[in-house]
Parts: structure tokens; C-alpha cells; sequence
């Protein structure tokens, strides 16, 4: 389907609603580290319930490791921010395609950000003056219409 990644994750929980969302819709889940958290924390445990099992989670040492292991196809990779320049709802979806978001508190490094052209800088429409929303509800909305524009396929890429 879809390739999640979440560059330096920091709140527990929403990693573990992520995995959860993996599991449910056929997405892979990168992680690029450091994170903020030990996999084993109680927190995201509890988050992902019993769906770890079903959600094929792959960590990366930091983002050289990430691009030496994982290649994606930088042409179908989407950066999530607030500092974006185009609508996630003007954007045609496809299987494999990647999406990164960065942390909670700091969004995706300055120089991974800058690495993506501004067409491939997406953001949510939100209310002006507000500063972002939830990483995971960030993850499940854009995961949701990707998956939506393409018929809600099960077929795993």
C-alpha cells in the first residue's frame, strides 16, 4: 500500500496509533530514529493494542541509514508540513507512495524538509493562526485519502 515515516517520533502513544493504522490499512511503518521512547514503552504498547503483530515496522539509525536501506522513489515521496506549499487534497495518490512527518514538537529536520521540492511539500488545511495537529491524526487523515483516491485497495506494495 502506502509507506509511513516518522522522522524522530517523540510521543509514545502516537507512534503506537500509528502502527495500529498500518495494521488496519496495509501501510508500512519506518521509523527513523532517534526516538523518544524505547518500542517497548508502555504507552505505545498500549496505543497499538494487540496490532504490533500485524503492522511490518522497519527502524532506521538515522537518515543516511534510511536511504541507503529503504530507496524510495524520491519522485512518489511527500513531505508533511506546516510549512508546505501545496494541499494534501490537490495531490494523486499511488500504491508505494511515501509520506514522512516529522516530530511533535520540532516537524521534519530543516534539511530533510528542504531536501523535497515545494511541490512535494503537503499540508493540512487548518484554521488560520493554529499551529499543527496531532502527528497521528496527521498520519490517519492523509493515510485516508490516499487510500481513498485509489479505491481503497488491499494489494501491499
Amino acid at each position: 500500500m502506502f509507506n509511513i515515516v516518522l522522522v524522530q517520533p517523540e510521543i509514545p502513544p502516537n507512534t503506537g496509533n500509528v502502527i495500529r493504522l498500518c495494521a488496519n490499512t496495509g501501510c508500512n511503518l519506518h521509523l527513523i530514529e532517534p526516538l523518544g521512547f524505547q518500542m517497548s514503552d508502555p504507552l505505545m504498547r498500549r496505543a497499538g493494542l494487540d496490532y504490533h503483530e500485524y503492522a511490518e515496522v522497519k527502524k532506521y539509525l538515522n537518515w543516511q541509514s534510511f536511504l541507503s536501506n529503504a530507496a524510495p522513489d524520491f519522485e512518489r515521496c511527500f513531505a508533511l508540513t506546516t510549512k508546505g506549499t501545496k494541499n494534501v487534497f490537490s495531490v494523486d495518490f499511488k500504491p508505494g507512495d511515501w509520506f514522512f512527518f516529522g516530530s511533535e514538537t520540532k516537524g521534519l529536520p530543516d534539511l530533510i524538509r528542504e531536501s523535497f521540492p515545494q511541490s512535494q511539500r503537503l499540508l493540512l488545511p487548518m484554521l488560520s493562526g493554529q499551529r499543527s495537529l496531532n502527528l497521528s491524526n496527521s498520519v490517519s487523515i492523509v493515510t485516508y485519502e490516499a487510500w481513498r483516491q485509489n479505491s481503497f485497495a488491499s494489494t501491499k506494495q
